[in-house]
């Protein structure tokens, strides 16, 4: 766990301890306001919301494993005819719809998994600066920009051409398809 993790669990143990004790004094017969015991709950709740929220059992850093190939479309056609599928991805800095695909859909640690099969192979053209290559495919795919994934496999040798927002569901099912 993290540093942040650590001191947030102790904040909320040290919340839930003063409730307790507070109620416990109340029962003994001290006046403690109860607003000060709910605002204390509420602000226990919230921290135990976050923490939650936070640590919901995904690899946030999982995209940081896969290996991306530079952009080469003369190697797609000759990897899928071995079997292998393709996916491709043309983004760029300024994207924002790229930059939501990747927080929702490319980084995701599900994704990540099923892109790391054996069998897959990533190749990705950043477009944020001139490309010729990047403009010769993006021109021969007639496609004017960014975002731009498409999905090439045995199965579909011309490629799965995916939405330009993307969802999970999107691209673990144009991977089977394409296989």
């Amino acid at each position: 766990m993290s540093t942040i993790t650590l001191i947030s669990i102790f904040i909320l143990c040290l919340l839930i301890g003063a409730i307790l004790l507070l109620l416990w004094q109340r029962q003994k017969g001290k006046t403690i306001p109860l607003a000060v015991i709910f605002v204390l709950g509420f602000f226990a709740v919230g921290l135990g919301a976050i923490i939650g929220f936070v640590h919901k059992g995904e690899d946030y850093q999982a995209y940081q494993k896969l290996q991306w190939r530079t952009l080469a479309p003369e190697q797609i056609a000759p990897l899928v005819a071995k079997g292998y599928t393709v996916f491709v991805d043309i983004t760029s800095d300024w994207c924002m719809i790229c930059k939501t695909n990747q927080a929702e859909v490319t980084h995701r640690e599900q994704v990540v998994n099923a892109l790391m099969a054996d069998n897959i192979i990533l190749m990705q053209g950043n477009w944020s600066e001139a490309n010729k290559t990047i403009e010769s495919y993006m021109r021969n795919e007639g496609v004017p920009g960014t975002p731009y994934n498409k999905i090439y496999g045995p199965s579909h040798p011309n490629g799965i051409l995916l939405p330009s927002k993307l969802s999970i569901s999107d691209v673990l099912n144009g991977l089977t398809a394409a296989r």
